[in-house]
């Protein structure tokens, strides 16, 4: 069965802050100005980004629930619609506000929906896409009529300066070897919050272009590589995870830094790309796609250090799309993880830039223990199936 995104929806929190003011937002670690943001800013080229803290207070003004709730809300697929007709609700986030109950049962119970089925996916950037994955094939299969996807962060919540700290010296050879930020206070200048929602259903739009899901791949890499990003834990000897449920096994020295989020910056830099490239090599070869039959492609990277090593990886394989066809909005709307993908894709559906036909690929990478997800889309007319 077919199945079609019909709205997709994009929610960010407060004012836009731009690079001048991310301290006064987060605060300074130890009361210091950091000297590396410059750096990281210009590798990054985010130049504006999004968070859910009142500047004047430092307290939060949304929880996550609260984030996804408000992307859900804006959903409008046809007239008339109301939330509670949703038939199933699957959320993706890396950072919920529990531990539990799931994600998607606070975020419905912000909505006061009547029952339905709701479903919780974890991960990092991968687990919007999940949750994508549930509500395409919970239609495909026909259990529902209608599903709703999101996917949302509050990363500001711990990267305020009082649960950051740095260790070691972040500040050395930062102009020769930027990668080196990845293991510092970097992701205090590339994370941010927002949310986004879509809805999918099993007839298109009667009254806009829709979106055809052709295909979602996901591909994971963690039988072969050892963990990269984390919170919650510390990594040991050997590449082994301790988690938080066991600290005896945690280093005194590292226990502090259990609930910093983390990243292990020489295994991200040998492998994001190279299994980037097997990964789309994989996706293509079964799906028989070449570059030629892309129109879009709406790539989520971190940072925009790593736009020119995917555009090599993409050529080493065969696959080059030419920069004139990617869409992305990381320097305006900033990393907003597994929300990403979801607000990017809301810009190019308002931007008038689609026409019926076109064919989007979209590529979401994650580099917690480095898996890749990539989607075809198909524009359709309104009313065509």
């Amino acid at each position: 069965m077919s199945v079609y995104i019909t709205d997709v929806t994009a929610f960010l929190p407060n004012q836009p802050v731009d690079n001048d003011a991310i301290e006064t937002v987060l605060g300074k670690v130890n009361n210091l100005p950091s000297r590396t943001k410059k750096i990281v800013l210009r590798n990054n080229q985010i130049q504006q980004r999004y968070y859910a803290i009142d500047p004047s207070t430092g307290r939060m003004t949304h929880t996550n629930a609260q984030l996804t709730a408000e992307a859900v809300r804006q959903l409008k697929p046809y007239d008339g619609f109301k939330a509670e007709e949703i038939q199933c609700l699957c959320c993706g986030t890396t950072s919920p506000d529990l531990m539990f109950p799931g994600h998607a049962l606070m975020v419905m119970g912000e909505l006061a929906l009547p029952p339905l089925e709701a479903v919780t996916t974890s991960g990092i950037c991968l687990s919007g896409m999940t949750a994508l994955k549930f509500a395409y094939l919970n239609v495909a299969a026909g259990c529902s009529r209608n599903a709703v996807a999101t996917g949302s962060e509050l990363a500001s919540s711990y990267m305020r300066s009082a649960f950051f700290k740095v260790e070691g010296d972040p500040e050395a050879d930062l102009d020769k070897n930027p990668i080196r930020l990845f293991d510092a206070d970097f992701l205090r200048w590339m994370l941010s919050d927002g949310a986004g929602a879509v809805y999918l259903t099993d007839r298109p739009a009667a009254d806009r272009l829709s979106l055809r899901v052709e295909w979602i791949e996901h591909y994971a890499f963690s039988g072969e590589l050892e963990t990269c990003m984390y919170g919650g834990g510390a990594k040991c000897a050997g590449g082994r995870m301790a988690g938080w449920r066991q600290m005896e096994s945690i280093p005194q020295d590292q226990q502090r830094y259990l609930y910093n989020v983390r990243q292990d910056i020489k295994i991200l830099d040998k492998h994001i790309v190279p299994t980037m490239g097997r990964a789309l090599a994989m996706a293509a070869a079964k799906h028989k796609l070449s570059a030629a039959d892309v129109d879009w492609f709406l790539p989520h990277y971190s940072s925009a250090y790593f736009r020119p090593r995917f555009y090599e990886g993409m050529q080493k394989i065969g696959f080059e799309i030419p920069y004139h066809k990617w869409f992305t909005n990381l320097a305006l709307k900033g990393n907003t993880g597994s929300a990403a993908i979801f607000i990017i894709l809301a810009e190019l559906v308002t931007s008038g830039k689609l026409q019926a036909g076109q064919r989007l690929l979209c590529f979401i990478p994650e580099s917690g223990r480095f898996a890749h997800c990539f989607m075809l889309l198909q524009v359709v007319e309104p009313g065509r199936e």
